[in-house]
């Protein structure tokens, strides 16, 4: 895996079958129609070759590799043989792609061999691989709306409303397979065969504290709560020694506390890797309905999204299940009864460099067990959208109905952690700033509530902006929480896990609220209003030309 690579590759280290010319990072355009060809056979400009061709590969999807393949037969992918990670080329990439098409129409990246302390370590390595809106889609076997990403979006969220059983997703339980059965088995190594340095895992950015393993689902299990996975970063101290580390008050954490407090030495873990998305989006999530009483089986809430059992596989080293088909599974003991290690800093998803821990939990890793030739995925936390929100944003619009019935939709944007946007139908004066408060008050990483009027699109920055500078008076529609429960990884926190609040109402203030006596009407109503067939017919004459021009630029 580390060792040295020879083999014919460009210079820039895009591979020659699937270098693109076109576009300003030296791409395809990705938004309005246009779509990235990855593969010779698919189309370098134009949404026609990438759509026309019979796809393979659609949900639900039982592997990893299967979901990026997908992506790949969509245009969504952009595969290069060669990235120097020592002089940080796949960050600096993927950061320009952010830069040209934004977080919602980035495409995913896979390097085949990442340069890592002066060897070329064989991957692939994958990025963004759930930051394109249609893949909010594609997960869920939607099929997208050529050239509408936020239309996209709501088809999808629309999809996902209707699998709601009272109010939460359906369940079906895992099927265990044997061992000879499950992906994951087909390479395992053990005590000293073990080097988790000759993986392709990276350091991200120049001032981490070191290579991560940072999307591996963390399992950890506890008598009374039962089984967990979430995501929690995990720094490579050594070739069988990895940081764990779950913030105070997320599920792993109450277990191993739990642990610690029973007086157990050390607690069995396992860390899955590759897992597939509907998998992933369980563990960096909050799909599962954590006000149940009782134990949650997260796997099963998984086959209820992917709408089919998952295949689970008994551990190496303890009874616990795991997906049997992931691509790489890290079993080891966390231990209790020791002081924990130095770690960090790393980059965290506010886009901030996170804090240095003195101590933190670690693991000692005894097994590892993976499929031949392992697919692995980074996540450059803070400067891409990790996973598809759409599974969450549908579980609060139905679930925060309860206390807010003009609610009509919600959408917290990745790109700006704390930052949530509520669109509500006003019937009567102060409710804007009510329903605000109450989302404020429950939900810690809700830092700035903006509450916005039915006519406003929450997915359309424009909108929110202009409905903040014409709706909104900051004397009189504004609510200020000086201290509340906030997100622990806020940068601008002086005691981390506390944090001050306000509650913006951007909805058109009525005369008892201090606002005008008459609001006048925006002037594209007027023109839909007064002219209902201008808009239609400018997109039949000239929609080809819009499309055309954006896709040129």
């Amino acid at each position: 895996m580390a060792e040295k690579m020879h083999s014919e590759k460009s210079n820039s280290g895009v591979s020659r079958r699937n270098f693109l010319t076109t576009g300003a990072v030296g791409v395809a355009a990705v938004t309005a129609g246009c779509v990235l060809g990855s593969r010779a056979h698919a189309s370098p400009s134009g949404a026609a070759g990438a759509t026309s061709r019979k796809l393979s590969l659609s949900a639900p999807f039982d592997t990893f590799r299967d979901y990026i393949m997908a992506l790949e037969e969509r245009g969504l992918l952009l595969r290069f043989e060669q990235l120097d990670q020592d002089a940080y080329e796949m960050t600096a990439l993927m950061y320009r792609l952010i830069d040209d098409y934004g977080y919602e129409e980035a495409p995913a990246i896979l390097a085949e061999q990442v340069k890592i302390n002066g060897q070329w370590v064989k991957g692939p390595l994958v990025a963004n691989h759930q930051g394109h809106l249609d893949t909010e889609a594609i997960v869920f076997g939607v099929e997208p709306i050529p050239g509408d990403a936020r239309g996209t979006y709501r088809k999808a969220m629309a999809h996902l409303q209707g699998r709601l059983e009272n109010g939460e997703y359906p369940q079906i339980e895992p099927i265990e397979v044997q061992r000879d059965q499950a992906m994951c088995k087909q390479v395992v190594l053990r005590g000293d065969e073990v080097d988790l340095s000759r993986f392709a895992f990276i350091q991200s950015n120049p001032s981490d504290g070191g290579r991560y393993i940072n999307t591996g689902s963390v399992f950890t299990s506890d008598p009374k709560m039962g089984m967990n996975y979430g995501t929690y970063r995990c720094q490579l101290r050594g070739p069988r020694i990895i940081g764990v580390n779950p913030e105070p008050n997320q599920t792993g954490w109450k277990h191993l506390m739990e642990a610690r407090k029973r007086g157990e030495k050390a607690a069995k873990a396992a860390i899955v890797l590759g897992q597939d998305p509907y998998v992933w989006v369980v563990s960096g999530s909050r799909v599962a309905n954590r006000r149940r009483k009782g134990p949650i089986d997260e796997l099963a809430i998984a086959g209820g999204l992917r709408g089919k059992a998952l295949e689970v596989v008994r551990c190496e080293i303890s009874d616990m299940l795991v997906p049997a088909h992931a691509e790489l599974v890290i079993e080891g003991e966390i231990p209790l009864d020791q002081p924990g290690l130095p770690e960090g800093p790393f980059g965290e998803m506010c886009g901030y460099l996170g804090l240095k821990k003195k101590e933190n939990f670690f693991m000692n890793v005894t097994t590892v067990t993976h499929r031949r030739d392992p697919w692995l995925l980074n996540v450059f936390t803070g400067a891409t959208r990790g996973y598809v929100t759409g599974p969450t944003a549908v579980l609060y619009n139905t679930g925060f109905k309860r206390f807010i019935p003009q609610l009509i939709e919600l959408h917290s944007p990745v790109h700006a952690p704390g930052i949530t946007y509520i669109r509500i139908k006003k019937t009567a004066a102060g409710q804007g700033i009510d329903a605000g408060k109450v989302l404020a008050s429950m939900i810690p990483i809700f830092k700035v509530v903006i509450v916005v009027d039915d006519d406003i699109d929450v997915l359309d920055p424009n909108q929110i902006d202009n409905a903040l500078a014409t709706r909104w008076q900051a004397g009189t529609a504004s609510h200020i929480y000086k201290e509340a429960r906030g997100l622990p990884l806020d940068p601008s926190s002086k005691v981390r896990g506390k944090t001050s609040k306000i509650v913006i109402d951007a909805t058109r203030q009525w005369p008892e609220e201090g606002g005008p006596d008459v609001y006048p009407e925006l002037n594209r109503t007027l023109l839909e209003r007064g002219a209902p067939d201008a808009l239609a017919q400018v997109d039949a004459k000239w929609g080809g030309l819009i499309k055309g021009y954006r896709c040129s630029r």
